[in-house]
């Protein structure tokens, strides 16, 4: 008999009232979520914890780099990602997801779209908030999330 898998998901955000509200949201649907508030603990915390799920706030690293993304996919190759944001403009959602992000929730939303957004990365699809901008590509994602290449 193989043990348990605990449902870990790792919560990066430097906005601490944010994240009590999504580490209480998230705790509907995982057994442990961990939160961090930087790059480092991040990527530590990834490494040795090995989450399902990271829940990361795009502005998380100094001038919005994603280089961290490649970084994370290194330690976890499993990893589902789910980036958080203000930003509603198309461009800034395809960046996240060509960095590799799995899905791309507003925080305006982040009540009604991070539960769904979860449950559609885990089926191996992308998800992107239906509060973004109508978007001028289609390979990717849409609110109704779509199957992954991956």
């Amino acid at each position: 008999m193989s043990p348990e898998v605990i449902k870990c998901v790792l919560l990066a955000d430097r906005h601490h009232g944010l994240t009590e509200g999504v580490c209480g949201l998230l705790k509907t649907a995982f057994d442990t979520v961990v939160m961090v508030d930087d790059e480092a603990s991040l990527l530590e915390s990834a490494r040795r914890l090995q989450p399902m799920v990271a829940v990361v706030d795009l502005s998380l690293a100094p001038g919005g780099s994603l280089r961290w993304v490649k970084q994370l996919r290194l330690f976890c190759p499993k990893l589902k990602l789910i980036l958080l944001s203000v930003h509603d403009e198309p461009s800034v959602s395809r960046l996240a997801m060509e960095a590799g992000a799995d899905g791309y929730v507003l925080k305006r939303a982040i009540a009604t779209d991070l539960l769904p957004a979860v449950d559609a990365i885990l089926e191996m699809k992308n998800y992107i908030s239906s509060g973004t901008k109508p978007q001028d590509y289609s390979s990717n994602t849409n609110h109704e999330s779509k199957e992954k290449g991956r």
